[in-house]
Parts: C-alpha cells; sequence; structure tokens
C-alpha cells in the first residue's frame, strides 16, 4: 500500500519519511487503510509514511527485523551513534560503514561483476587514503548472492550447527547400531522360519524383499515419530540462533525440504543397516536348520552368544565408542557453561534492577537532560526497598563497549588499541551501588560536577598498563581527539568484567555523566537500582516515577543485572542444554543395546549354563563370565572412543572457555560414566544367568 522510498526522498533537503513494515501496520495501525500519509516520530523526530511494505520482506538480516524503512541521508536524524557525527558518514571518504546492494543486469554473472567493480573498486578506494593508517585498512570489495540476506548470521552460525548435525548424525548411527543388532538376533533366532520358506520354493531375492520391507516399515515409523519430537522441540534451535534477541525474524520450520531429507534418512537407514541380516539369513543350509533346535544347532554352539561373533560385538563397542565422544563433548560444554557462571564479575549481580531511559529523545538537552536524570536519581533512591541507585550510560557485561583513545604524559601514542580505553559515564555511588571495591583513592561522588575539575576512577588494568609500579591517584590524562580535556584519576577500582564474560578486561575509565562533555555525548542512561528483595517487583514503580518526571519518556529494556548477564551466554547455555541432551540420549541407547545383546547371548546360552552349574559352577563365576565379556566390549569401545575423541574435539576449542578441548578430567569422568553404565546394563542379564535352575536349564528344549 502506498508507494516505496524513491530518490528524491533520498537527499540532506528532502521531507523526512518512512517506510513501514506489515507488521508494524498491523500491531501499531491494526491495518488501517489511512496509515498512509500519517506521520510518526522515530526517536522524537517526524516522518511521513509513504507505504506499507509486503508482510513477506522482513530487510536483508535475517537474524533482526526491522520495524521500519528510512532513506540513508535521513539517517541523522535518528542516529544514535555517539561517538562519529552522523554527517561524517557522509563527507569522511574512508569511512565505510554501508552496505551496498545492486540487481545484475541480464545476462551479467556474479563472477564478471565482482571483476568488473572489484578493480574500479580498489582504484577509488585508494583515493581515499590520507596516511600509511588508512592504507592499511583499505576494504575489498566482495559481492555475494543477495537471496539469503546478508549472510553475518549463515557464518556465525555455520559451525554450531554443523557441530549438532555431526552429533544428531552419531546418535542415528547408534540407534542404527543397535536396530542392526537387533536384526542380527532376529535373523538367528528366524533360522528355521528362514529354512521353511526357502524349502516351499521361496527365492532368496524374495526372502532379503520381505525382510528389508519390515526394517524400511520400522524406520518410516520412527521417522514419523522423529518429526513430531521435532514440531515440539523445534523451540530450542530457534532460542540457539536468537541468542536472546528479541526482534529475531528467522525461525526453523518444518517444510517439504524436512520432510523429504527425513523420508531419505528413514529409507537409506532402513536399508542399509538391514541389507547384511537379510544376506545372511538367507544363506542358511535348509536340512540341518529345519532340524536343529536351540541346543542341538551345530552352529550355534561355535558361536559366541549365539549371533555371529564378529558384526555383533563391532556393533557394540561401535555405539560405546561413539557415545563416549559424544558424552565427553556434552561434558566439555557443560563444564563451559559453569565456568562462565562462576567467572568473578568483580561486583554483585543479584538484587540488582536494570533499565534504559532516554531523555534526548523527548527534547531533554544538556543541562535539562542532566537535571533530569538527577531528578530520577533522587526519586529512585527514595522508593522503599531500594538499597541504592546508581546510572551509567551503558551496563556493565552487556556485550556492549564504548572505547576512546587516551593521551598519557610520557606514554607513547600510536593510535591504536595500544592507548585505548574503555570508559563509562556514571552516576553517585555507582560503586557502592554495585558493590565494586575502590582500592586507592575515592570513588565518583557529588564533588565531582559540571564545572569543576574532571576526574575519573580507573580500574587496575588501566593502572598497570599506563603507570606500571607507580600509585595512579593524583595523575592526569586526556582522551584522544580535538575536544581532549585534562583528567584527573582519584581513585583506583577493583578490576571487573566489562561488556562479557569471556574477552579479556579492557582498561577501563569510570568518570561523571555530568562531566561528559562532548565526548561522548550524553543521551541515553541506563539505572541500577539495589534492592532489598525481587528488583522485578519494583518495576512498575519504575514506570510510574519516569511517567511523572517526563511523560513522554518511556522505560527500555527492563530487566535484572543477572538475567542481562545471562542473555550474554544464551547461546553457550542453549548448546550446552542441547549437547548433553544429545550425550545423555546416546549414552541411553548404547545402554540398551548393550543390555539387549547381553539378555539375547544369556538366552542363547541357557542351556551351557545350566550345564555348567550342574557340574558344579559357582553362581559368581556364572556372574563374572557374563560381565567379563561386557568389560571387553567397554574397554576396547572406550579405547576407539579415546582416541576419536582426542583428534576430534580440537573442534570445539572455539567452543569453550576455560578448559582445553582434550581436558584429562571430563575425558576420564566420561569414560568412568560409560563403565559404570555398561556394567548396569550387563548386570542385570549376568544376575538372571547366575540364578538358573540346573535341571530346568537342561529340559529347556
Amino acid at each position: 500500500m502506498g508507494r516505496l522510498i524513491s530518490p528524491q526522498d533520498d537527499k540532506p533537503e528532502a521531507e523526512p519519511v518512512v517506510t513501514i513494515t506489515y507488521s508494524f501496520w498491523q500491531r501499531r495501525f491494526a491495518g488501517s487503510p489511512d496509515a498512509v500519509g500519517r506521520s510518526i516520530l522515530l526517536n522524537g523526530k517526524p516522518f511521513t509514511i509513504t507505504g506499507v511494505a509486503a508482510p513477506e520482506f522482513v530487510g536483508v538480516r535475517p537474524q533482526s527485523a526491522p520495524q521500519v524503512f528510512i532513506p540513508v541521508r535521513q539517517l541523522g536524524l535518528v542516529d544514535l551513534n555517539v561517538y562519529h557525527d552522523a554527517e561524517s558518514r557522509f563527507s569522511d571518504g574512508h569511512f565505510y560503514w554501508i552496505e551496498m546492494m545492486g540487481r545484475l543486469k541480464p545476462g551479467v554473472s556474479l563472477p564478471k561483476a565482482q571483476a568488473e567493480l572489484g578493480a574500479e573498486f580498489q582504484q577509488w578506494a585508494a583515493n581515499t587514503v590520507r596516511n600509511e593508517q588508512d592504507r592499511k585498512t583499505l576494504p575489498v570489495l566482495w559481492l555475494q548472492e543477495g537471496g539469503s540476506g546478508v549472510d553475518s548470521l549463515r557464518r556465525r552460525y555455520s559451525k554450531p550447527l554443523f557441530i549438532l548435525m555431526t552429533m544428531v548424525g552419531l546418535i542415528l548411527v547408534i540407534a542404527c547400531a543397535n536396530i542392526a543388532n537387533l536384526l542380527l538376533s532376529r535373523a538367528a533366532a528366524r533360522r528355521r522360519e528362514m529354512a521353511v520358506r526357502l524349502s516351499l520354493g521361496a527365492g532368496r531375492l524374495r526372502v532379503i524383499r520381505q525382510l528389508l520391507t519390515e526394517s524400511v516399515l520400522l524406520s518410516l515409523c520412527g521417522g514419523a515419530l522423529g518429526i513430531a519430537v521435532a514440531a515440539l522441540g523445534i523451540r530450542s534451535l530457534t532460542l540457539l540462533l536468537a541468542s536472546g534477541h528479541d526482534n529475531f525474524s528467522l525461525g526453523a520450520e518444518l517444510d517439504w525440504r524436512v520432510l523429504l531429507f527425513t523420508l531419505l534418512v528413514a529409507l537409506a537407514t532402513g536399508f542399509l543397516f538391514e541389507l547384511a541380516p537379510a544376506i545372511q539369513a538367507t544363506k542358511v543350509d535348509i536340512t540341518p536348520a529345519l532340524k536343529e533346535t536351540r541346543a542341538g544347532n551345530p552352529q550355534a554352539r561355535r558361536r559366541r552368544f549365539g549371533i555371529p561373533f564378529g558384526l555383533s560385538h563391532v556393533l557394540v563397542v561401535t555405539q560405546i565408542a561413539i557415545s563416549l565422544l559424544l558424552v565427553a563433548a556434552a561434558g566439555l560444554f557443560v563444564r563451559t557453561l559453569a565456568n562462565l557462571h562462576s567467572v568473578n564479575l568483580g561486583f554483585n549481580r543479584e538484587n540488582v534492577l536494570l533499565f534504559g531511559v532516554n531523555g534526548d529523545l523527548a527534547g531533554y538537552k544538556d543541562a535539562a537532560l542532566k537535571n533530569f536524570y538527577s531528578e530520577l536519581h533522587r526519586r529512585f533512591i527514595s522508593i522503599p526497598g531500594v538499597r541504592n541507585a546508581t546510572m551509567t550510560h551503558m551496563p556493565l557485561v552487556a556485550n556492549s563497549t564504548s572505547t576512546t583513545t587516551v593521551k598519557i604524559p610520557g606514554f607513547p601514542e600510536t593510535g591504536g588499541k595500544e592507548t585505548d580505553t574503555a570508559i563509562v559515564q556514571i552516576g553517585p555511588d555507582f560503586f557502592e551501588t554495585m558493590q565494586i571495591p575502590i582500592l586507592l583513592g575515592r570513588s565518583v561522588d557529588q564533588r565531582d560536577h559540571e564545572g569543576a575539575q574532571t576526574t575519573a576512577v580507573v580500574n587496575e588494568v588501566f593502572a598497570n598498563k599506563y603507570f606500571p609500579g607507580v600509585s595512579p591517584i593524583g595523575r592526569h590524562f586526556g582522551f584522544g581527539g580535538k575536544d581532549s580535556v585534562d583528567i584527573e584519576i582519584v581513585g583506583l577500582a577493583k578490576t571487573t568484567r566489562y561488556n562479557s564474560l569471556t574477552q579479556e578486561i579492557p582498561p577501563v575509565t569510570y568518570f561523571s555523566y555530568l562531566q561528559a562533555g562532548k565526548r561522548p555525548p550524553l543521551r541515553q542512561m541506563y539505572f541500577e537500582l539495589r534492592t532489598l528483595g525481587d528488583p522485578m517487583s519494583l518495576a512498575n514503580t519504575v514506570r510510574k516515577i519516569v511517567h511523572e518526571v517526563g511523560p513522554q519518556v518511556p522505560v527500555a529494556e527492563i530487566t535484572t543485572q543477572s538475567r542481562q548477564i545471562d542473555e550474554t551466554i544464551v547461546q553457550e547455555r542453549t548448546f550446552a542444554d542441547l549437547c548433553t541432551c544429545f550425550g545423555l540420549l546416546a549414552l541411553v541407547m548404547a545402554c540398551v543395546g548393550l543390555y539387549g545383546t547381553m539378555a539375547y547371548a544369556v538366552t542363547r546360552r541357557t542351556s551351557e549354563i545350566g550345564i555348567r552349574m550342574a557340574l558344579g559352577a559357582a553362581r559368581w563365576r556364572i556372574l563374572w563370565m557374563v560381565l567379563r565379556q561386557v568389560l571387553i566390549l567397554g574397554g576396547v569401545g572406550l579405547l576407539i572412543g579415546s582416541v576419536a575423541v582426542w583428534e576430534t574435539t580440537t573442534f570445539l576449542k572455539s567452543f569453550l572457555f576455560g578448559l582445553k578441548p582434550n581436558d584429562p578430567l571430563t575425558l576420564a569422568c566420561a569414560g568412568a560414566l560409560l563403565v559404570g553404565c555398561a556394567i548396569l546394563a550387563g548386570y542385570a542379564p549376568a544376575w538372571r544367568a547366575s540364578r538358573i535352575d540346573p535341571m530346568t536349564a537342561l529340559r529347556h528344549e
């Protein structure tokens, strides 16, 4: 409905216009046809709606769906980037920030366009060089198909999804090995049936076809059940991809491709894993098979456990080896998650309410904006149940950074990360509210007001890097850039986590928001309220106070400090949960397979065990005879699995935190768990074998 953004709209002097998405149109205008032409406020600026985008279009980034589209040249009206003048994006020739999209002319291939435009772009980029640093950071034009949008999501999650898909494939192998073992056992038990069918004139091909039909029917039923489970568990995959973002638009869905893939996998597994047992079942000597009984089968006496010694045991060993690999991987992810939860933050995350307030969007500027935040701070402190209150221009451990260069007397200026510092604008009582210890000097307080000497508190990393071996108290430095001011260090704070739980802690400078000046300019602030009880119980009170002080100012992103930190590791947490489920599932399936094999073996050897006990064998010897076989199979499986773990877990290195891929403790625990489960799986058949009555066993046939 309406029109899209035109080239005439994309000019600095043009009237601000906006095209809204279908979902925004439905949610905010209830699908009203008179929405086009109406005005809406974006960050306090009026924009006229030109049209509504198609329902199926959610932007070019699958991980986040925009609600509105504006002309690029009008970015300065709504841009909240506090580090760059929005206009410099268009005037600075070496400021590369925009992503270009174009439709190829008919007959022009992507490689041809890459060759022509790449050379032209390289020549143009070289003309933007102002110094040697610019020459080192020249970009290269890279064209890619646009049908799937910007592929940052695909690049980010291709490796995690590949690991999950590999684990699913290994579990499928364990399941198929279980089924193959069952079919081998059934083939041995159905020797007489197959002999009867063959003696009545059935061809080998027909018998094989019958057995394959049974197997494929079984696998198709399993595939159908798997689709049902996937429909229920698909939310976990979406959470993994979303990583805690509410505006995530890409959802995993069950479509015809998923159904077709499942059908093909079910057919392939049903066919391949029944083929060997089916062929073996038809290789039977008809006359002896028709005469044999379980006790009198001459071939059974030459076999161990009543089934072919090699293949059945190989399948069990394979299951144990794969299970060790999966359990070890799950153990690594669980320990990584535990390490993330046990990271020393340097401050107390509990009982802290966190929310954002942006008075700049409601028209508060400069002194009025500072007074607005000060009044909110005063009102928040008086809330019953609030112990302390403070504010920062960005929350701690929220995957967000704010850095600038520093100028320190006597320290070489490189203009790079070597002279960077992270900065945090803070309000009164910040260190007291967050419970960050001050090691030397004092914290930022009421003395650090606008017009007074600009002061700052630095962390230990800052002090050790720029003032090694001496006290930083009383030292002076400045921020880089033309707006640099002299800053005096008045306090040394204990090092705390800054933007994430995993990244290295940078040098950090804390200074009063009242002394922020223009670098960066004061805009949005996040308030932290330390409470006596549940922080979220004060959410409505906070909203009411903000509305009273600034009726047009909304409260954004209201949460707790603990939840905010947990959202930064939502991907790791979901990944660990999924891998743990896969590891436990593999463990259970391997134990079921081992139990089935041993139970069938005991059943096939009932007469032999009865004879042994009739000849005086003790019950513990019968018990050990069965368990010994379990331990042998388990030992061989663990040996092979250990080699596989050692060779493959290095692939997981980028997903781990606080431990190595080949962590001995994790591998030992996984092995011990598997041995224990294998003994439990084999003990029930062994105990049952040791309780066989000799006379009953001898009359078994």
